[in-house]
């Protein structure tokens, strides 16, 4: 038994330790600041103990974006340029194929590919991204195109989505990312990304990957225009899918970063409420079997910390992340194997390095080969 000293914790604390799933009205009223944040913590690190026991995740990856150009215009990215934008740029062919082989050669497993919808690009070039990598670099897990891009192809295509999700597997997609989610409620979608994939479509999208056998990431960007209900009515949608099709592999809380935003004059979340944020998101998604820190948005240290708030990965090695630093994010472009191993121990944790679909990676004398499937404690 957890010693309380936020009396009001008390009904859902005994859920908790009792295994029993909390409803709306409880996940939202974990919110409040008088709560208190190290006991929140200590109840999501019982469920993340019970789920993972002492491990913490890491993988060895790299992130491509063939391209910031983009025909939407959210409020919140600072990635997207315009056609005619200095800092517009499209990748080659060879561009490609060259960030593929550097992954191989530093030994990633994964790489994670989202980018700006180009209105001048078919279908097919984003298609082929996919064709060259896969082709060329066979080992590496091809993470690629959320529910937004897959969206867009459906467009310029005129095809359904599992005829799309469909061929793109076929060429070598091997999961989808977790971004575009944003925030799921309409009040503040409409109003910081109204023309791209709505929610609907965006659970569509999802729904149709996991019945194709693909799995897929889920994310929240919190710390904006949206309040404690919107973030409470986020996470309950994502548990209800989950609920239905299992094919989610984990929760990524995002730290929405203002620099260079049509949001700038909002500041930055504070370390305590991305911290409340991870808590809340492990205690409320009790069928998502892991809850991603990502220390490129939350800074290395909260996200060590989050370790102890629910929390059971850090992500990855990271390299060549261009969105989130675009807006101002002051991490390190790239961690080593030995920066993330270190930061696990430190927090108390066994370090153990997963591919993307959460199997075990042994590695010798410079290669590697994905293990046993890692499989939830409890």
């Amino acid at each position: 038994m957890i010693r309380s000293v936020s009396p009001s914790l008390d009904p859902i604390r005994e859920k908790v330790e009792a295994g029993e799933r909390l409803n709306a009205a409880e996940a939202e009223s974990l919110w409040d600041e008088s709560i208190d944040l190290h006991e929140l913590g200590q109840l999501a690190n019982l469920v993340r103990e019970r789920k993972n026991g002492n491990r913490g995740y890491y993988n060895i990856n790299t992130h491509l974006n063939p391209t910031n150009i983009c025909i939407y215009r959210c409020t919140f990215c600072a990635f997207r340029a315009d056609l005619r934008d200095d800092r517009g740029y499209v990748m080659s062919d060879e561009q490609i194929l060259e960030r593929g082989r550097e992954a191989v050669e530093n030994g990633c497993t994964e790489m994670h590919i989202v980018g700006g919808l180009h209105h001048q690009k078919p279908y097919e070039w984003y298609r082929d991204i996919l064709a060259i990598l896969h082709d060329n670099c066979p080992t590496l897990h091809l993470k690629a195109w959320t529910p937004v891009e897959i969206n867009w192809f459906c467009h310029l295509t005129k095809r359904s989505i599992p005829d799309i999700l469909q061929e793109l597997k076929s060429v070598g997609l091997g999961s989808l990312p977790g971004g575009g989610a944003e925030i799921f409620h309409p009040e503040v979608r409409d109003k910081i990304c109204e023309h791209k994939a709505d929610t609907e479509e965006w659970f569509r999208i999802h729904r149709a990957a996991h019945e194709l056998g693909l799995r897929s990431n889920a994310t929240m960007l919190y710390g904006h225009i949206e309040n404690a209900y919107h973030r409470t009515d986020h996470l309950l949608r994502l548990r209800e899918l989950q609920d239905e099709t299992g094919g989610f592999q984990t929760f990524i809380p995002l730290a929405f970063h203002p620099e260079n935003t049509r949001l700038a004059e909002i500041g930055k979340p504070t370390a305590m409420m991305s911290l409340r944020t991870m808590a809340i998101s492990r205690l409320v998604l009790d069928n998502f079997d892991h809850i991603k820190a990502y220390w490129i948005m939350l800074g290395i240290g909260t996200a060590q910390a989050s370790l102890a708030y629910g929390a059971d990965d850090l992500d990855g090695t990271v390299r060549h992340e261009l969105i989130y630093h675009d807006a101002g994010a002051t991490t390190p472009e790239v961690l080593s194997v030995e920066h993330i191993q270190r930061l696990i121990r430190e927090a108390g944790r066994e370090p153990i390095e997963r591919d993307t679909l959460y199997r075990r990676v042994e590695r010798h004398e410079g290669q590697w080969k994905t293990g046993e499937q890692i499989m939830a404690v409890g």
